[in-house]
């Protein structure tokens, strides 16, 4: 659940930005590139390792970006009662289509990779979103503060 919402508040902040300059900086491609280059490095992957798991890894990221957006669109409803429940039951739904959705491909990893390397993938992927929210919390501190 932590990581969940580590990486939902990281791709929000991501698509909203804190301001055009910021956005200007930041690159997904980048993101992506050193994402990847850390989950490689901290999991222990091969290259052949790597060639198999990044393939369905960044299948992975689609999938839940698709429920991330749908997320987000349950906040731009109307904010009466009735609304509020029917968003929160819906995220509910969501945040478990999320859970399936990693389940899926934890097996899928498992297929190609030892499990020892599948954890080391998913402890990776937390560390590195973590420290780049920090990151960028710091970042916007600093911007603040000028």
């Amino acid at each position: 659940m932590k990581k969940l919402l580590v990486f939902e508040v990281l791709m929000f902040v991501v698509a909203l930005g804190a301001s055009a300059e910021e956005q200007q900086k930041f690159s997904p491609e980048k993101f992506q590139a050193d994402l990847e280059q850390y989950i490689t490095t901290e999991a222990g992957l091969t290259n052949e390792e790597a060639a198999k798991f990044f393939p369905l890894y960044r299948e992975m990221q689609q999938k839940q970006r698709v429920v991330y957006n749908k997320m987000h669109e349950l906040f731009k409803l109307p904010h009466d009662e009735a609304s509020c429940k029917r968003a929160v039951q819906r995220r509910d739904q969501l945040e478990i289509e999320l859970k399936q959705i990693a389940q899926t491909y934890h097996n899928k990893f498992l297929r190609v990779l030892p499990a020892s390397k599948v954890i080391g993938t998913i402890i990776a992927e937390d560390k590195f979103h973590r420290r780049a929210f920090r990151k960028f919390g710091q970042q916007r501190n600093r911007e603040t503060k000028k």
